[in-house]
């Protein structure tokens, strides 16, 4: 399962927006760190390939994909050091797959700003600034432990890690975080172990009034966010909390009329999970049948054996092929047995790479 943390100043709409997400009672208040331990809720990854599916496999229910959602408490300017709730929230993020930096765009005297002002970038350098020192003093304190073997008589691998750890080391005395800095594959499996704070994908969420969500184009502001998503191969969604909170409440049906008044094609709360779920390299393969219609997330690459091991180890271990068919093929020819007569079914063995959208019937024995 994917695992995405809410992180951001405090009283920048984070829980709001979780709420939305879950539909849950998550304390929303106008103070610092009103979201004392994490809270966490499951939502689904809406994909209507697995509707089609399910439709065509006459199947009792569907099962899809879900992702993680936690609301970390507000960070403040010197979390690292242990200002506000400090490394207690640092450590929260270390948890996640990726974290979705929520900034503040709208304005409202109402509701107060830890800086004293609405400025996202500054937010954005200050929150970034934080994960930085974190990741600075966890290498601080690992260089002095393998100095002497990596110098004296110590593996390859060891030698190894402490060039890199001196080399990362460097970048972030330059605050630049580990994700942007340029590691071979190699380099970043040696780190892997560590869970960096700064390595983690980024995605910013820009929360805009309902006024300014149908603006966005002449916003200056959320223009320059976007400028430093594509310098920082971070991804911006735009989403107004507000507006997600009501939505949260409605019926389908309700939910639909009141996104057309809006002019949305679809909720902000959707373009997040896809937006979150494609920033990991995730992608979905398919299971169908009488009892059910599933969705399975798998990592770009992956082999047959190893998306079959995500359902059952049995299913890797004794994997002999996977009859396979792409979602496309299966609509274009109206039934399994009309793209089996056309050639599309396929039997791919231990060397495929599993593609998104294939529908998958894996052979094994053990």
């Amino acid at each position: 399962m994917l695992r995405a943390g809410i992180v951001g100043l405090p009283n920048v709409g984070k829980s709001t927006l979780f709420n939305a997400i879950t539909k849950s009672a998550a304390l929303a208040a106008n103070y610092p760190f009103a979201t004392i331990d994490p809270n966490v809720g499951v939502v689904t990854l809406k994909d209507n390939r697995l509707d089609v599916l399910a439709n065509m496999y006459k199947s009792g229910r569907i099962v899809p994909t879900t992702v993680e959602f936690t609301d970390i408490a507000g960070l403040v300017k010197g979390a690292s050091k242990g200002e506000g709730l400090g490394n207690q929230f640092l450590s929260h993020i270390r948890d996640v797959d990726t974290i979705c930096q929520v900034v503040r765009l709208f304005k409202d005297d109402n509701i107060i700003h830890v800086e004293g002002s609405v400025d996202p970038l500054r937010d954005i350098d200050i929150i970034q600034l934080e994960l930085n020192i974190s990741d600075y003093d966890s290498i601080s304190k690992r260089i002095p432990k393998i100095e002497k073997k990596a110098k004296v008589g110590g593996s390859s691998d060891e030698k190894e890690e402490y060039e890199l750890l001196i080399k990362i080391k460097q970048g972030l005395e330059d605050n630049t975080p580990i994700r942007l800095m340029d590691l071979t594959n190699d380099e970043k499996n040696i780190i892997k172990s560590y869970n960096f704070l700064s390595a983690k994908a980024m995605v910013y969420i820009a929360n805009v009034s309902e006024e300014e969500i149908k603006n966005l184009d002449q916003n200056e502001v959320y223009q320059r966010l976007i400028q430093k998503g594509l310098a920082e191969d971070a991804d911006v969604v735009a989403i107004s909390a507000q507006i997600e909170s009501e939505l949260a409440q409605l019926s389908d049906e309700e939910r639909l009329m009141f996104m057309a008044e809006l002019g949305l094609e679809e909720s902000g709360l959707d373009q997040l999970i896809r937006t979150t779920y494609h920033r990991l390299g995730l992608q979905t393969y398919f299971t169908a049948g009488p009892m059910e219609a599933r969705a399975w997330t798998f990592k770009k690459g992956m082999s047959a054996p190893q998306c079959a091991g995500i359902i059952h180890t049995d299913f890797e271990r004794g994997f002999i092929r996977a009859e396979t068919v792409a979602f496309d093929d299966l609509v274009k020819y109206g039934t399994y047995q009309g793209a089996k007569e056309a050639g599309r079914v396929r039997q791919e063995g231990k060397d495929y790479l599993v593609k998104d959208g294939d529908v998958m019937l894996f052979k094994f024995n053990v």
